[in-house]
């Protein structure tokens, strides 16, 4: 995918639309296209994180690992959902694992230049960090209740 097809797909995402051209144009340019085999991993929980990811096609699986036992899948995010906050705040680690759940097409962000881009110009930064503020609320509280669902001890309240 050229720079401007990453532009115009970037601007028909709801994380990205109405994103100012020059913001979109940014974003094309610390983008690049990843292809995923099955199972393969994309974050594992508590690893350094520098990029973000929007999927193309396929899927994610992203998971919690347990205390014990097997991982806890939190959910799935396919065509068109983004994966990764973690390269926009410190102590910029993945708090999820991800891996591939088939094979999977994604754009890949380069977070630590789009980070430096943020913290120079607020202009570019606040807009999406407002965005990826609303999805990690979305998100944190989604997995904190299939959490509950899956782990809470009977009379856990």
């Amino acid at each position: 995918m050229e720079q401007r097809e990453i532009k115009q797909f970037l601007s028909e995402q709801s994380l990205f639309a109405g994103l100012a051209e020059a913001q979109l144009e940014t974003l094309a340019a610390h983008a690049r296209e990843r292809d995923l085999e099955s199972d393969q991993v994309l974050a594992s929980q508590g690893a350094r994180a520098e990029s973000f990811y929007l999927i193309l096609d396929g899927a994610l699986v992203i998971e919690v690992p347990a205390l014990t036992g097997p991982k806890l899948e939190v959910t799935r995010l396919g065509e068109g959902e983004v994966f990764g906050w973690s390269w926009l705040i410190a102590p910029y680690e993945w708090h999820f694992h991800a891996r591939a759940s088939g094979p999977t097409r994604v754009l890949e962000f380069d977070g630590k230049a789009l980070l430096e881009r943020c913290e120079a110009d607020p202009a570019f930064g606040y807009p999406l960090l407002r965005r990826f503020s609303e999805l990690m609320a979305r998100r944190l509280d989604a997995a904190q209740r299939k959490m509950m669902d899956q782990w809470s001890p009977p009379g856990f309240a």
